[in-house]
Formats: C-alpha cells, structure tokens, sequence
C-alpha cells in the first residue's frame, strides 16, 4: 500500500525552495554608516506575498503571508547595535546573517552560512557532504532554545507559534512557476545580495519566457494531459495553480475541469467506468501519487491503482507517455522536485517540453517515463563536485 509521507508536499516546497540559496554569497558592509548601493536593490516583479523597502542603513520585507515585517539592520550601523525588535508585526535581524537553520525535513539548498537543518533527508549533494562532514548541525524542530543560536531560522508552518528569530519563507504559496522563484530576493535581502539574486532570477526567468515562447510556436496541436494523483483508493485531478502554468507555457493542455469531477472512486463501478472514459483521451498522464517506496513505484503500481485490465483505448500507454517527477530523490524520501525544481523552473519547463513534444535527443532533469520502467536516481554526497562555499550556478537550457 502506497504511504504518504508524514508531512505536506506543501511544507516540503516551500523549505526545498530554499535550494535559491545555493545561487547566493553573503557580502560584508564595511563603513561606520552603511548604504545601500544601487546595485543592491531588489524589485518584486512577479511574486505577490512579499515586497522589500530600502532605507540607508537598513532593509523592511513586508510578508503578506504572516502579516510580519521584517526589518532587516545592517550589522555595523548603529541601529543595529542598540535596537532589537520583536513584536506581534515587527521582528528584526542583523544583516549579513552570521548563521541561519531552516525547519524542514527536506532541504536543497547551501549557503556558506547554513549551520542546521531539522532533517537529515535532504536532496542536495553538497549539503549532504556538509552534513556527513559536521559542518551543519540536526536541531530537533521543536527545541527553540537550540534554533534561538542561529541569527535567523526559517520555517512555513504558519500555525506554529513562532520565535523571535523565526522568518516565514513560503514561495509555494504563490501561483505561477516565476512567482515562487523570485522568492531568491527574499534571501538574496537578508545576504546582502541583491546583485547576485536580481542576475539569478533574471538568467532563469528570461530562459524560462523564451523556452515558452518557443515551445507554443512550434505546432498548434496542444495534447491533452491529465495530471493526477491516487490516495486510499480515490484519483483526483490537479488543480494547482503552478502545474496547469506549467502545462500551458509548455504547449499542452490540462484535463478541461467542466468535464470532471473532484474525486473518482475506484471502488464505485460509476466512478471508474467515467475516470477510464476520460482518460481514454488524454495523450499524457503525469502521476504525482505520494508514496513511501518510489522505486517500486512502477507501471503495474499504476495500472493498480487505476484498477483497469483493458488498456486498449489509453494512448498515453500505447505511445509510453506515462510519468512521473522522482527521478531524482535521496534515499527514496526527498524529491528534488521539491527543491531544486522549485528555483529552477526552466528545467521543469524544458522537461515537460520534452514530454509533450519529445525529440528523443533531450535527457530529463526531473521526470522519469513510467511506462518505459525508467529508474530513479539515488543522490548522495559523493554527487557534489564542486567547492561547497561556492554558489551554485543555474542552468541555462539551451533555447532557440
């Protein structure tokens, strides 16, 4: 029997998102009265839950999530060193932060100044080694005491009564791919790296607008997919705003919602007589069903589940376009999916592209083909091949 996980793939994007991290470098701020330089400023363009201010010597991130804002002091101003805030609406922190943890059971990311995580199931490589080699400590969650060490933790459980240090980083809140990656300026603010994180977003944002533009150029058949996902004998249809962008920028089109419902039982001979039907035209199926054991996650998993003996009718697995997103993942438990993904969505983008639209000369990143029983690819900390301290580069996927 497939399990979910005991947290929400919902917490789980948000703290993966901090793999946005992995692109930034903390700066220093010399001077006995800070400024902030001109390319030091960051304009929110696309995300809609926060905006961040500019003052000479000191920074405000207003969250729309938490209500909060954040203000953020320059380590050598004199408000920094006379003035601490921690109100019901107002928190502040020293900037560049000295250290930092993230409460998440997944993480991605890697910045010189990640001290501890909450879990050792991460889906980074060199974070990994950094764990493996002591250099990042495992908080337990609920000790505040212990997290009350770092300058500044991140967390997304707005429901739990947050401490003095804590800041709510939740980029999975917003509705479009773009929106939750420029969540790289919210870091990039408490770094000091407005540069660094402004040439980021901008690099993956413009890959991104061109691989869309040329993806629905390119023919106007638009396929049909169903994205979808199986819990204790019900399927359901996604109704994520992020995923049906995706599916759009890509040159496909979701399962038209007027014709389905919210829920097929598989158990009511109506309902699966009606989810058969509409899958009998769809060209892609795209499974998102949580499970505690992916790598035994395999076509047959699919078929039962789907409880179905003639297939005849379904192209999607007569030309073996049946997928999932877990090709990447460590120790089968963090979905890269949920991390990297998150910051990069030209490479989920490019995927999808290449699901819809398949040239055969493309390798996936993210996605792997069920029907052809691709495998799943283990990370692990020997994967990291770079220096740690030094900022991950986004990849830039070839577009014209």
């Amino acid at each position: 029997m497939d399990l979910a996980p005991s947290f929400t793939w919902l917490q789980a994007i948000l703290f993966f998102f901090l793999a946005l991290v992995w692109f930034l470098s903390f700066g220093e701020v010399h001077g006995a009265t800070p400024t902030v330089n001109i390319g030091n400023f960051s304009k929110v363009e696309d995300a809609v839950n926060f905006h961040v201010y500019y003052g000479q010597t000191f920074k405000v991130i207003k969250n729309a999530v938490d209500g909060q804002s954040y203000l953020l002091l320059q380590n050598n101003s004199r408000i920094a060193s006379r003035s601490k805030y921690c109100t019901s609406r107002i928190k502040s922190y020293v900037i560049p932060l000295s250290s930092y943890s993230v409460d998440t059971d997944y993480f991605p990311g890697l910045l010189e100044r990640l001290k501890g995580i909450t879990s050792d199931s991460v889906a980074s490589p060199c974070v990994l080694k950094l764990y493996e080699g002591g250099q990042i400590e495992l908080v337990n969650k609920s000790d505040h005491q212990k997290l009350a060490q770092f300058s500044a933790h991140f967390f997304s459980d707005t429901n739990q009564l947050p401490a003095c240090n804590f800041a709510t980083f939740v980029p999975f809140i917003e509705d479009t791919p773009l929106q939750r990656a420029e969540w790289i300026k919210f870091m990039g603010a408490f770094a000091n790296a407005e540069a660094r994180a402004n040439e980021v977003y901008n690099a993956v944002k413009e890959n991104y607008l061109c691989l869309a533009k040329i993806a629905k150029s390119r023919t106007s058949f638009k396929p049909t997919v169903a994205w979808m996902k199986y819990d204790n004998g019900v399927w359901s249809f996604t109704k994520e705003k992020y995923q049906l962008k995706y599916l759009e920028d890509a040159g496909g089109e979701s399962v038209d919602a007027s014709i389905t419902k919210n829920t097929y039982n598989v158990s009511n001979p109506d309902d699966l007589e009606e989810l058969h039907a509409i899958l009998c035209t769809v060209e892609v199926v795209i499974d998102e069903t949580l499970t505690s054991d992916p790598a035994n996650y395999v076509l047959s998993t699919f078929l039962q589940n789907l409880n179905v003996e003639d297939r005849s009718c379904f192209s999607f697995l007569s030309n073996t376009s049946l997928w999932r997103y877990d090709k990447r993942i460590q120790s089968y438990a963090a979905l890269d999916f949920y991390n990297e993904a998150v910051s990069q969505p030209q490479l989920v983008l490019a995927d999808l592209i290449e699901v819809l639209f398949p040239t055969g000369n493309y390798t996936m990143t993210y996605f792997r083909n069920l029907a052809k029983g691709e495998a799943l690819t283990n990370i692990g900390s020997q994967m990291c091949d770079r220096d740690t301290s030094t900022p991950m580069e986004p990849t830039i996927v070839a577009c014209g």
